[in-house]
């Protein structure tokens, strides 16, 4: 792909996506908004690489979408409002940017289609990850029940109480929609491949994990758990942890995200299809937590176990990449404690606001923490 548009490429994944594309040689356009949330100045950031041409836009307005899709072959579409958490309470903002916005999208490109449209979804589509019961049978777990929560219960159970073991999560199991983010993440992608195969663009979602890596919006409260650790632990202050602490995700590095993106737009054997993108590895939110002060010279901080539920969050999920490696010919480059320097390296230079208690607090008052 000569062209590429990039939607919402002046945030932090789309940055590093840009990165790549111009090393190989792609003339790279982004369409961002510079959403204060994300880009504390409402301006173009510094790492943005000058290369890369920017229209300031809003993804909802067709005006802008048509202009920046002239003389595309090929569109990143990452423009969303991200976060479970204020998705509980934004509804009405999450949903116009990221099904409004996509659709809009979607509008312009069966006026003009392009050869390749890559959608970034979530693993927050999966809900609860897949699980073992303990005759070994893997199951889709059901949610857990606030009943279950209030009594600080947090394991997953089968219907008959019985303790579920987290299994790798594959592309087919059964979405659980547990948040607005999870609808409106399942909706794009969904927008997408209908759109992409009524309109002969080859089209496939790319399900991210828990990304990491340096330019990760710090002052965000509500996306990027190793982010939202940072700024606190930069304020000698300890990270918050939901109920023990003891859920595990998937940590992918950014580069590597990237990576697979630049994958999905050259492979030919992608077209209607979904990947997970991680590392296939998972680790308890409480062990992250403990490894990032330490690469901060933060040791001393242990993290703060709330023993709380915060609605629409979920207990376990990882990834199972065996169809990226197959299909996509992916696999995870960065090890997580390379990539935890890095980081730790790039974090030493950067100035956070620490928002994170005023965040759990509106979640409080809305009855959303429990």
């Amino acid at each position: 792909m000569r062209n590429v548009l990039i939607t919402g490429g002046a945030g932090f994944i789309g940055s590093h996506i840009a990165d790549l594309l111009l090393c190989h040689g792609c003339n790279v356009r982004i369409l961002d908004n510079l959403s204060p949330q994300v880009h504390r100045a409402a301006a173009r950031p510094s790492y943005l690489s000058t290369e890369a041409e920017l229209i300031v836009g809003d993804i909802c307005d067709a005006d802008a979408v048509r202009r920046a899709l002239h003389g595309m072959d090929a569109v990143v579409h990452l423009a969303a409002a991200v976060g479970v958490g204020q998705s509980m309470y934004e509804i009405v903002a999450y949903t116009r940017t990221n099904e409004i916005g996509t659709a809009v999208l979607l509008e312009q490109l069966a006026r003009r289609p392009v050869e390749r449209l890559v959608c970034a979804s979530s693993m927050s589509i999966y809900g609860e990850g897949l699980a073992r019961r303990a005759d070994g049978a893997l199951m889709a777990p059901p949610e857990r029940s606030r009943a279950q929560l209030r009594r600080g219960a947090w394991e997953l159970q089968d219907d008959d109480g019985m303790p579920l073991t987290p299994a790798p999560t594959p592309e087919g199991k059964r979405p659980s929609l547990s948040s607005v983010y999870a609808l409106n993440k399942y909706a794009q992608e969904r927008l997408c491949l209908i759109a992409g195969q009524a309109y002969g663009i080859a089209t496939c979602a790319l399900r991210f994990f828990n990304v990491y890596g340096p330019r990760q919006a710090l002052s965000n409260p509500y996306t990027g758990v190793l982010a939202i650790f940072a700024a606190r632990l930069l304020h000698d202050r300890p990270p918050l942890l939901f109920e023990d602490g003891n859920q595990r995700r998937d940590f992918v590095h950014v580069r590597d995200v990237a990576r697979a993106c630049r994958l999905a737009l050259e492979s030919e054997r992608t077209a209607g299809r979904v990947f997970n993108i991680g590392s296939g590895v998972s680790r308890t939110g409480r062990s992250v937590a403990e490894d990032l002060a330490r690469v901060l010279g933060r040791g001393r901080i242990a993290p703060h176990v709330l023993g709380k539920y915060r609605a629409g969050d979920i207990r376990h999920c990882f990834a199972d990449i065996g169809s990226a490696r197959e299909m996509l010919g992916f696999a995870p480059q960065i090890a997580f404690e390379a990539g935890l320097a890095e980081l730790a390296e790039w974090l030493c230079e950067q100035v956070a606001e620490d928002r994170v208690e005023r965040a759990t607090a509106e979640l409080e008052a809305r009855g959303l923490v429990a």
